[in-house]
């Protein structure tokens, strides 16, 4: 779970209004100024719950599959992203990581996957919010060496339902997460 790409459809949406509202997206302002301020590449993607209705509404209306995923998305609450990318590695340092993670250790966000590669500094770290024991958002956290990408789905999902976002906006990678770590979590 790399790079995370982005297509069309997020632009159109955030074309359409989603730049005039204020991003609701919570990790510290602070740690969010600073990382844009040191990135060569920033992508920012901020879709909240009447912009991932307008997203959905481009989706293809053929079939089961895309009924499910277009009822999957107007249930959502929102889905944003951030993408930066440095010139020199090392410019994300753990005290900015563990910043972002910290964030989201409470008691409603439980961490499903904790992976860290010394030699390469990698890191990758996907969390699930549970109200009531049910899933109500998804947090990833990637970072490389010279580059760190944040994706933050709010809302009923389930890890198996996360294949299904793989065509909104190229979120590819969203599916090898719901076919492997959480896709026991609330299988019904």
């Amino acid at each position: 779970m790399r790079k995370v790409p982005f297509a069309a459809i997020f632009l159109i949406a955030l074309a359409a209004g989603a730049s005039a509202q204020q991003s609701p997206f919570p990790p510290p302002s602070s740690v969010e100024k600073d990382l844009a301020a040191r990135a060569s590449n920033v992508s920012e993607v901020t879709l909240d719950k009447s912009m991932l209705g307008f997203a959905s509404k481009f989706m293809g209306k053929n079939g089961k599959d895309d009924a499910d995923t277009r009822q999957l998305i107007q249930n959502l609450d929102g889905i944003y992203v951030r993408d930066y990318e440095f010139d020199k590695e090392g410019a994300v340092s753990q005290d900015d990581i563990d910043s972002l993670r910290k964030h989201y250790e409470t008691k409603d966000w439980t961490p499903i996957v904790h992976e860290r590669e010394r030699k390469s500094g990698e890191t990758d770290d996907i969390m699930v919010k549970l109200v009531n024991g049910e899933p109500q958002g998804l947090f990833i956290l990637s970072a490389e060496p010279k580059e760190l990408s944040i994706v933050l789905i709010l809302g009923p999902i389930r890890p198996d339902q996360l294949g299904k976002l793989k065509g909104l906006g190229g979120l590819g990678a969203l599916g090898a997460i719901g076919a492997g770590a959480g896709a026991g979590l609330n299988d019904k």
